[in-house]
């Protein structure tokens, strides 16, 4: 069988000849490669690894590790919001997370751990860092400039497919607030925080109050002389309902370990709560009306101050920015060594800040928690065959298909890109939907004759036309400011969700819809038809009457049985209302959220 395993050979009428003499679905070699080694690259290097033959990866990094977020931000207090226990693959569970919200270390043991136990580095350049992409309509490929960060040299490689996986959270950018660079103090952002800086004794300033910053403040507050926190908009922080903060004793992490079961039910009932969680980001639902009275009588009863209370709490929906547990935040506020400035800052001197009050305030150290370039464009050139360059296209409003790849840019796909799930609910399962969904393109594009293939312009103008209605039924689209909406010509643009939940997006992406796409062949679409041999024929160790049965055990031909199957449906009692222990809270009927 391995000789039908066809080479990659870049003059078409050679590899027409060479498919032509091959069984069906004869394998050509396929040559990709990726760029980032964070969760998603490695997530698909992993995928490739298990499910492939007769192709060839690479992937460059930029950072010295991999891990992606995870490896770059070191900042005090840095963690995810989302718990531990389920901030994992769906397959590969870590036993003994320290508790519900992981630091940021923990989290890059995780992701180096699986790279080392399946034996990715093989696929991994670290310190390289692509610049440059360009269609090569001749090979069909791309031409891919590349950068070695340890000597400066750039090189050409080549691929066949070119896959996307840089994450939105990692291009950090410095506040656009005048003299910013004119401030003689220490200056500091989150996302590019310098491990020796110490900051006890010091007047700390500290910029934003996103998830960041949230993170930051009850970290430094115990070990610093004063904060002065400016903060420009309210925000809601506050763990959802059954999801505290809390450090699993070693009793639970034995019981995780040891116990069958144990821990696969904790994060089932974990993920289902999660999965629960989309009726909040639906206006006017019961489950959004009762998590807005549970979060603002939390913030009351933390903050314990009017002048907080009014500024802080928000009056636009929970959700419409992404939601934050903010371990400890609250309460930080009040101690007496943080001092809170609301509005804008309108410059900053050699000395401090200036607000919009007309105070300048004076401090040792100035911390911008203030993010990231969320604006969706390539962070190099990736010109396609007519010139174009992605970046330019998506510089207004970026459109994607089903946030997976790019109309006019074949054989070039994303992860994370514009309207995916990325604040929808369970945000790791998303991404192994979508290195699925890659995967099950590159096997189509591997087993057939296809040249190149891209999302049609239909086929996105017409997802863009369907996610904006939907929007407007979303907490999403409230007044609040929200990198959710970044990098759009119109504010109230959503470009950055999906519209519907995680679940929602694992079922639209399971199957390929290749009506969507503008498909063409090398010679004949039917050319992978082959030599007339099925692959069965060829294997001597395969039975050639495996279809002669007793009984109808084939798979279900209809998705709704399919479905059922894959989702186990009628194994559990009711979904209705469940919270993080698996009881029923009384939440909201599925249909009353549509």
């Amino acid at each position: 069988m391995a000789d039908f395993l066809l080479p990659n050979m870049h003059t078409p009428q050679n590899a027409v000849q060479k498919r032509l003499a091959g069984p069906i679905h004869a394998e050509r070699h396929v040559r990709v490669i990726c760029i980032g080694a964070g969760a998603s690259g490695l997530l698909l290097a992993y995928k490739l690894q298990r499910h492939f033959q007769n192709f060839s990866l690479t992937v460059y990094e930029k950072n010295e590790e991999v891990s992606g977020t995870w490896y770059e931000n070191k900042y005090p207090g840095c963690a995810c919001d989302v718990p531990a226990h389920n901030y994992t693959w769906s397959f590969e569970p870590k036993l003994d997370w320290s508790a519900v919200y992981a630091g940021s270390r923990e989290i890059y043991d995780y992701f180096n751990g699986f790279t080392k136990k399946h034996g990715l580095d093989k696929f991994i350049k670290t310190k390289h860092q692509v610049s440059h992409a360009k269609w090569n309509d001749s090979k069909a490929g791309y031409d891919v400039q590349v950068k070695n960060l340890r000597d400066g040299s750039t090189t050409e490689d080549y691929c066949d497919i070119l896959v996307n996986a840089s994450g939105i959270l990692n291009n950090w950018r410095w506040p656009a607030i005048p003299g910013l660079h004119d401030y003689k103090g220490t200056l500091l952002h989150t996302a590019n925080w310098d491990p020796n800086i110490d900051l006890r004794g010091k007047h700390v300033g500290l910029i934003g109050n996103g998830s960041s910053g949230i993170q930051v403040l009850p970290t430094i507050q115990p070990h610093v002389e004063q904060v002065t926190t400016f903060i420009r908009e309210p925000t809601w922080v506050s763990p959802v309902q059954g999801l505290e903060q809390h450090v699993f004793s070693a009793e639970e992490k034995e019981a995780f370990a040891n116990k069958p079961g144990e821990l696969l039910d904790y994060r089932k009932n974990v993920e289902r709560g999660l999965n629960g969680q989309f009726g909040i980001f639906l206006k006017d639902t019961k489950t959004n009306t009762e998590t807005h009275a549970y979060m603002k009588a939390q913030m009351k009863e933390k903050l314990k101050n009017d002048f907080l209370e009014q500024k802080l709490i928000p009056e636009w929906a929970v959700g419409c920015r992404r939601l934050t547990p903010g371990v400890g935040y609250l309460e930080s506020l009040g101690k007496p060594n943080v001092n809170v400035v609301y509005g804008e800052i309108n410059k900053v001197t050699e000395k401090g800040c200036v607000c919009d009050d007309g105070k300048e305030y004076p401090i040792d150290v100035l911390i911008c928690a203030t993010g990231f370039d969320t604006s969706f464009k390539p962070r190099f050139p990736v010109i396609n065959g007519e010139g174009k360059n992605l970046q330019d296209e998506w510089a207004l409003n970026a459109e994607s298909y089903m946030g997976v790849a790019a109309s006019g840019f074949p054989n070039y796909m994303i992860f994370l890109g514009p309207n995916c799930p990325i604040g929808n609910g369970p945000v790791l399962c998303a991404i192994e939907c979508q290195a699925d969904y890659i995967c099950k393109l590159i096997d189509r594009y591997q087993t057939h004759n296809i040249r190149t293939f891209a999302p049609t312009k239909d086929a996105i103008s017409d997802f863009v036309a369907h996610k904006d209605e939907f929007m407007k039924r979303s907490v999403w689209a409230d007044p609040c400011r929200s990198w959710y909406k970044a990098g759009t010509q119109n504010p109230d643009t959503i470009t950055a969700l999906w519209p519907g939940s995680t679940l929602h997006y694992m079922e639209a992406l399971a199957a390929l819809r290749m009506e969507d796409y503008e498909v063409k062949y090398q010679g004949n679409r039917f050319a992978w038809l082959g030599n007339g041999y099925s692959q069965t024929e060829l294997d001597d160790t395969a039975d050639w009457a495996y279809y002669i049965r007793e009984h109808d055990d084939g798979e279900p031909l209809s998705l709704d049985v399919r479905r059922r199957i894959l989702n186990k449906s009628g194994t559990v009692a009711s979904n209705v209302g469940v919270n993080f222990s698996g009881k029923d809270t009384g939440g909201d009927q599925v249909q009353s959220k549509i």
